[in-house]
C-alpha cells in the first residue's frame, strides 16, 4: 500500500527535536543528495518580511498569471491542508505528486536530523525544478538569512515587505536585528523591492544592499502608492497608474499592492498585469468574510470573518480594517500561541471591538489557555469571557447579539482549524 502524504509528514516531524533551528547546513546537505533542484528553478522572486508576505505574493502571482505566465508558489504555514504550501504552475500540488516528492526527500535524508520545514522546503524546490513554469515565487518561512528558502544564488528579484517585531526569540529583539535577518535574502547585483519600513529597518536594508551592490526599489524613494478618492494611485519613474482599490480588504493592502506593482514593473509587466494584481488576488484568512460552510450557517444572520494575523502590527492593521467596515457590533473570538505578544496584538483592537471570547487552539501544545487570553483582554479594556470551542463561542455571541459581526482571529493555526471545521 502506498504511504499517504500525511503519514510521511508525520514521520518527518520526528527527524529533528526542534521545530525551529535556524541554520542552512542540513538544507544544503539534503539539496545535494537530491541533485540540487535550487539550481534548476524557473526565475525566482524571493519574498521576506514580517507582515504582508502572503498578500504581496498573491498579488504578484495574480499579475503574472493575467499576463499569461505560469507560476510556481511556495508559502507557509498552510491553513487546512499541507498541499496549500506548494502551487505547481498555478495549481495546488496533487496528493500523488506530493506523496512522491516527500517520499524521495525522506529516503534521501535517511535518519539524519533535519527540521520539518527544511525537508518540506527541499521537497517543494524539487517539485518546482521538475515542473515547467515561467516564475517561482518563494516566501520565506522565518527571517531570511538562515531560512531554508535562502538557497537561491541568483533570484530574478527579491522583495522585503514591512519589517516589525515578531519571532524575537529567533531573530533578535530589535527592529535593527530583525531587519538584518530579513535583508539576508538580498543577493549581489540583484534588484530588491522594499516596502514601507521603520527608519531603523530601512537603514539596515540599505547598508546590506550597498555592500552587495544590489539596486533598491524602495517605497518613498523609488515608488509611491496611496489611496485617493477611492482609487489606488501608484507612481514610479516610468509613470503613474490609476487603479481600483485592492480586492483584499484593509488599508494596509495599499502598501502590499504597491510592493507587488513595483515588482511587476521591474519584471516588465504592463498596466493590465498591475491592475489584475490588485483586483484578482485572493488570500485566505486575511480579513476574509466567510460566506459558506457549517460555521456560517451556525452564525446566521451574524457576519463571520476570519483573520490569521498574530503580532502587534497585524493587530493595528486589523483595527484599521474594522474601522473601514460599516458600523456593526463586533465580537472577537481569539486564540493565540504563547510565543506571541498577545497584549500588543489586542491593544489596537480594544477600541473597535465590543467583546472578546478567548478560546484555546485545538491540537496546539503551545496555545495560550482561553482563560489567560480573556484575562489579558480584560486588562486592556475588552469585555471578555471564554468558550470551550469556536462553535460554543459563536452560539453564545449570537444568542446575545444575532446581528453581530464575529471575527475569529489571533493565529493562522486557529484559522486553519476554523477552515477545516467550516467545510466538514
Amino acid at each position: 500500500m502506498t504511504m499517504g502524504s500525511d503519514l510521511i509528514l508525520d514521520r518527518m516531524m520526528a527527524l529533528h527535536p526542534k521545530v525551529i533551528d535556524l541554520t542552512l547546513d542540513r538544507v544544503w546537505r539534503l539539496l545535494d543528495a537530491v541533485d540540487n533542484p535550487q539550481d534548476r528553478l524557473p526565475p525566482v522572486i524571493h519574498i521576506a518580511g514580517t507582515n504582508g508576505k502572503g498578500s504581496t505574493q498573491a498579488m504578484i502571482r495574480a499579475g503574472l498569471e493575467t499576463d499569461g505566465k505560469s507560476v510556481h508558489a511556495y508559502t507557509s504555514p498552510h491553513l487546512a491542508r499541507f498541499h496549500e504550501r506548494i502551487r505547481l504552475a498555478g495549481t495546488l500540488i496533487t496528493e500523488k505528486a506530493l506523496t512522491e516528492v516527500l517520499d524521495r526527500c525522506y529516503s534521501a535524508n535517511g535518519t539524519d536530523p533535519i527540521t520539518y520545514f527544511e525537508i518540506t522546503t527541499v521537497a517543494a524546490l524539487l517539485a518546482f525544478a521538475e515542473t515547467p513554469a515561467d516564475y517561482t515565487l518563494l516566501e520565506v518561512g522565518l527571517g531570511g538569512r538562515l531560512d531554508a528558502t535562502n538557497v537561491i544564488d541568483a533570484p530574478k528579484i527579491t522583495v522585503i515587505t514591512p519589517v516589525d517585531l515578531d519571532h524575537q526569540s529567533f531573530l533578535g529583539d530589535t527592529l535593527t536585528a530583525i531587519a538584518g535577518e530579513k535583508a539576508g535574502i538580498i543577493k549581489r547585483g540583484i534588484p530588491c523591492v522594499v516596502g514601507p519600513q521603520h527608519d531603523d529597518s530601512i537603514e539596515v536594508i540599505e547598508e546590506v544592499a550597498r555592500k552587495r551592490g544590489a539596486p533598491l526599489l524602495a517605497y518613498g524613494q523609488h515608488w509611491h502608492v496611496s489611496q485617493e478618492r477611492g482609487r489606488l494611485i501608484y507612481q514610479d519613474e516610468t509613470g503613474l497608474l490609476d487603479l481600483p482599490l485592492p480586492a483584499l480588504p484593509g488599508p494596509h493592502q495599499i502598501m502590499n499592492a504597491g510592493a507587488a506593482i513595483a515588482t511587476l514593473r521591474a519584471l516588465g509587466m504592463d498596466e493590465a498585469a498591475c491592475e489584475a494584481a490588485v483586483t484578482q488576488a485572493t488570500w485566505p484568512a486575511r480579513m476574509e468574510r466567510l460566506t459558506t460552510g457549517a460555521l456560517v450557517v451556525r452564525a446566521k444572520p451574524a457576519e463571520l470573518w476570519l483573520d490569521g494575523g498574530h503580532n502587534p502590527a497585524a493587530g493595528k492593521a486589523l483595527a484599521a480594517t474594522l474601522r473601514q467596515q460599516p458600523p456593526r457590533p463586533t465580537h472577537l473570538i481569539c486564540g493565540m500561541l504563547n510565543t506571541k505578544d498577545i497584549s500588543g496584538y489586542l491593544s489596537p483592537l480594544a477600541a473597535v471591538a465590543d467583546t472578546l471570547t478567548g478560546v484555546s487552539i485545538p491540537g496546539e501544545a503551545n496555545t495560550i489557555p482561553a482563560a489567560e487570553t480573556a484575562q489579558i483582554a480584560q486588562t486592556i479594556g475588552l469585555t471578555s469571557t471564554t468558550a470551550e470551542t469556536v462553535e460554543a463561542a459563536i452560539d453564545a455571541i449570537t444568542a446575545q447579539d444575532p446581528n453581530a459581526r464575529i471575527l475569529i482571529c489571533g493565529s493562522l493555526y486557529l484559522a486553519g482549524h476554523v477552515m477545516r471545521t467550516n467545510h466538514t
